[in-house]
């Protein structure tokens, strides 16, 4: 009996619909994580990629005017880095490991959000040639009253 057009169709979405939100069934109804990034850079695509591989819904939008976006957020100049995004009403300001998101997530402690400043050789996005060493740095927490660290990683890999 021959596929009719219509029964195609139909199959087609429904396929493409699953494979579109397995993952998001996967992972369930967490919150998701609204990445902004500057158009042209690359690091930012490879953090994202990094919580995708985490399990994280993301929801990526580029934006040229990211200090703008920064400033409206609350991100201490001393801790700013290259993209910003926030979860679940907290923020998050360059390279932070997913493993300090999901700890945030459980934690939920009264700040404002966590921040990994610069960028960081190693750090999720940031990853060097192989072989080569990943620098040590701190996941710090911000508030209005101050930062403090979070956890302290070399790479992926917390210390």
């Amino acid at each position: 009996m021959p596929i009719s057009r219509r029964i195609f169709t139909i199959g087609a979405l429904s396929l493409a619909g699953a494979t579109l939100m397995g993952p998001a069934l996967a992972r369930g109804a967490g919150p998701v994580i609204s990445i902004k990034k500057d158009p042209w850079c690359g690091c930012c695509t490879g953090w994202a990629r990094h919580l995708e591989q985490a399990g994280f819904a993301i929801d990526v939008e580029e934006i040229e005017e990211m200090e703008t976006v920064k400033d409206n957020l609350g991100v201490p100049t001393e801790l700013r880095s290259c993209h910003t995004a926030t979860i679940d009403g907290y923020v998050l300001e360059g390279h932070v490991p997913a493993e300090a998101v999901v700890a945030l997530l459980d934690q939920r402690p009264q700040i404002r959000g966590l921040a990994v400043p610069g960028m960081p050789i190693g750090s999720p996005g940031m990853e060097g040639p192989a072989g080569s060493a990943p620098d040590e740095y701190d996941v710090m927490a911000f508030d209005v009253s101050g930062d403090f660290v979070f956890m302290r990683f070399a790479g992926h890999q917390r210390v």
